[in-house]
């Protein structure tokens, strides 16, 4: 039985890490399914929901103001959800015809965009968060794609700065993080090309306003936006041009506590849209689906089980006591290095991937527990992502709200 369960959770763990990323990869480049893109500018309006982000707003809407896409067809649209700090005096001070303040009682950001999104007269909703900054052409390239009928949705790219200030488990973190995401954008790219990505990110995508339905609440906003296009036939692809940054989170704690939130929301969300899991209708999507949304965020179960049965199998032969010794290995690496406190930078490069693995999973685990017990996480208060006065995946910045 325990060889069983070692080989059953091996097998999980490479089709999910392995074998699903290589059959993206090869999908991609063997069977294409090009779109059409041009250099069109559709009416946008650019939605935001902000919940207490005095200390980002600002630069928020600074940096809107100098995108490079023609004034008469933008609008922004900031839905403050029941903010009590500055929020809605910043915005309020520069309000005018193209930029709108929705200030709303405390409702939870699936409400907020909601009421924006009933507010926005634009062809296209692009959505973002308030501590993402776009660079000047996001939004031109953003629209590109939208040339092909057929597309209904964009995913940009989110990527991640750094003020250089990490140390210790943070920078380990950090680390971690950006690797992740380079392979997630090679995924994407990937995925694009075959048919759809498997959704977007709250950094910086947009849908067309047809196909726009009300955001439920308690799950992950921008995967039931991005999705829902898919589920309604059209195509969701991948907009490589189209950027927006953002820091990583301050500390171990706070990027740990933002993976709980959105891993717990996004299981909902996966929930919500349950339909795209079924292969007749929506082919190899459904298997994407599955092995990205669902495996990966499951991946704590396989790996503990596989962790328990290397290490009572690891006297029968040397291959299973080499397996044990190995993730007894990684998992002590990751745990110093989110103990790592401020200890040197350099130190911590030799640790991100495993640091940045252990909290992952963690984090799952702790996920998972959550949506057995039936937690919703419909509101949460900002948090620091990059120190002091930087906003915090999901708000009004990104995980605060």
């Amino acid at each position: 039985m325990s060889r069983l369960l070692f080989w059953l959770a091996s097998g999980l763990i490479g089709w999910t890490y392995v074998g699903f990323p290589a059959v993206v990869l090869a999908r991609g480049r063997l069977r294409p399914r090009p779109h059409r893109s041009g250099p069109i500018t559709p009416s946008v309006s650019i939605v935001i929901a902000a919940r207490n982000e005095e200390a980002s707003i600002g630069a928020k809407l600074d940096n809107l103001a100098a995108l490079d896409y023609p004034a008469d067809r933008l609008e922004v649209l900031i839905a403050s959800d029941g903010s009590d700090d500055a929020t809605n005096r910043i915005v309020g001070a520069r309000a005018e015809a193209r930029l709108q303040l929705l200030a709303l009682p405390r409702v939870g950001k699936a409400a907020a965009l909601n009421a924006a999104v009933a507010q926005a007269r634009g062809e296209i909703l692009a959505f973002s968060d308030a501590n993402s900054m776009f660079a000047p052409d996001a939004i031109r390239r953003l629209v590109e794609p939208f040339a092909d009928p057929e597309v209904g949705g964009v995913a940009g790219d989110q990527r991640y700065a750094s003020d250089g200030g990490e140390g210790g488990g943070e920078a380990a973190v950090a680390g971690g993080e950006r690797s992740y995401w380079s392979l997630d954008r090679a995924l994407k790219l990937a995925e694009s090309r075959g048919g759809h990505v498997i959704s977007a990110t709250g950094a910086i995508y947009a849908v067309r306003r047809s196909l726009f339905r009300e955001v439920p609440a308690a799950v992950t906003d921008d995967f039931a936006t991005s999705t829902g296009v898919i589920a309604q036939g059209r195509r969701l692809v991948f907009a490589p041009d189209a950027v927006a940054y953002e820091a990583v989170g301050a500390t171990a704690e706070v990027e740990f506590s933002r993976k709980v939130r959105v891993m717990t929301r996004g299981l909902n969300g996966v929930r919500v849209r349950r339909e795209l899991l079924n292969p007749r209708r929506h082919g190899f999507y459904a298997l994407q689906l599955f092995s990205h949304k669902v495996l990966r965020r499951l991946m704590a179960v396989p790996l503990l089980v596989m962790a328990v049965t290397s290490t009572l199998l690891r006297r029968r032969s040397p291959f299973y006591a080499l397996a044990s010794a190995g993730q007894l290995g990684l998992y002590a690496v990751g745990v110093l290095g989110l103990m790592a406190g401020r200890r040197p930078r350099a130190r911590s490069k030799l640790v991100a991937a495993p640091t940045f693995f252990v909290m992952v999973n963690v984090a799952s685990l702790q996920a998972v527990l959550n949506v057995v017990r039936g937690r919703d996480i419909a509101h949460w208060e900002p948090v620091s992502r990059a120190g002091a006065g930087a906003a915090d995946e999901e708000t009004g910045g990104r995980a605060g709200h």
